[in-house]
């Protein structure tokens, strides 16, 4: 698939990591900055000086701050935004997606209010099929896989040999794609394990150890398979890149958005002292924690870490208090 006209919209860390993916693979990349300059500085200095100031970006990956210009002619189209601001910018995008083009979404989030996962935003504000609908997800921690650190993922679609399609266009000597059919369970594991990472975060801040982050990575896996059981995903997702994979990633490294947030709020950071020092950067699962929550209320499905983190981030909860709050729950059987 080398030479594959490829349009990313979005430069964030992510978005700017993922077209160096597929630039290095082979693809003609043009990226879509929302800010003029910083698309400017990409193609004038070879990296994204906001992001990534220090990662050299490849000669056949360019950048534009018009969204029709990056959408010319392109064969694929990978949506960068954050989870919250996907349906708004897609709206603004749909009169100029290219016509039966491969929608690749890389947010990792359900919807606030609707509680759809990106996919169902992207059928339906693009007016596309799910079959058109493309999802990325693993430990994809974008500056380990930025520094070319060997890295797996999950290209997951509906449309098998969509996938196999986006397999090639993304497959790089470090970077290795596997194809899954779970959507469903791929998007709600990267959505859950953002809210985990928080609880994780919080539960180092309070300056608690190994024991405890391994038992709410293990609770967390089990809260999410219960989501994706309840909404038809497939359980051995659970157990692969895109479940355990990125859970674990997530809530182990300091590079994760989301460990850093909640450790400053475990730590005594309110959450908007947090987002100062994240340099007004909130973590994805500030806001999904509300969301999945709902999701998972309409589901009939107990999630007490992500109730818990919720509770922290908009009821104005001690975080002091999560880990009682968890550990005081009625008794019962591991696999109830």
């Amino acid at each position: 698939m080398s030479g594959t006209r490829i349009a990313v919209l979005g430069a964030g860390s992510w978005g700017t990591t993922f077209a160096k993916v597929l630039a290095d693979a082979g693809g003609q990349v043009t990226l879509w900055a929302r800010r003029p300059e910083l698309a400017a500085a990409i193609n004038e200095r070879r990296a994204n000086t906001d992001y990534l100031p220090d990662i050299r970006l490849p000669d056949n990956l360019t950048a534009t701050a018009e969204a029709e210009r990056a959408l010319a002619g392109a064969e694929v189209v990978v949506l960068g935004v954050p989870s919250q601001t996907l349906r708004a910018n897609l709206t603004a995008w749909r009169s100029i997606l290219p016509a039966g083009a491969p929608l690749v979404s890389l947010a990792k989030g359900v919807e606030l209010g609707s509680g759809k996962r990106m996919s169902e935003v992207v059928c339906e504000v693009a007016r596309v099929p799910v079959g058109q609908v493309v999802v990325v997800s693993g430990p994809n921690l974008a500056r380990e896989i930025a520094e070319e650190q060997p890295t797996a993922t999950v290209i997951a679609c509906v449309d098998h040999d969509r996938a196999v399609e986006l397999q090639k266009v993304t497959f790089n000597r470090y970077f290795r794609p596997y194809t899954n059919h779970d959507v469903i369970g791929c998007e709600l594991g990267g959505a859950c394990k953002n809210v985990i990472a928080l609880a994780c975060g919080m539960a180092t801040g309070l300056g608690y150890g190994n024991n405890t982050t391994a038992s709410l990575i293990t609770r967390g896996l089990a809260e999410t398979a219960r989501l994706g059981a309840a909404l038809g995903a497939d359980p051995l997702t659970f157990a692969g890149l895109a479940g355990l994979g990125d859970l674990v990633a997530t809530c182990s490294s300091p590079l994760s958005r989301n460990r850093t947030f909640g450790e400053r709020l475990g730590a005594g950071d309110s959450v908007a002292q947090a987002q100062v020092a994240a340099h007004g950067q909130v973590a994805e699962g500030v806001k999904s924690c509300s969301s999945i929550r709902e999701l998972a209320g309409r589901a009939g499905v107990e999630m007490p870490i992500a109730d818990v983190v919720h509770r922290v981030c908009h009821d104005g909860g001690d975080p002091s208090r999560m880990v009682g709050a968890l550990l005081g729950r009625e008794k019962k059987a591991e696999w109830a």
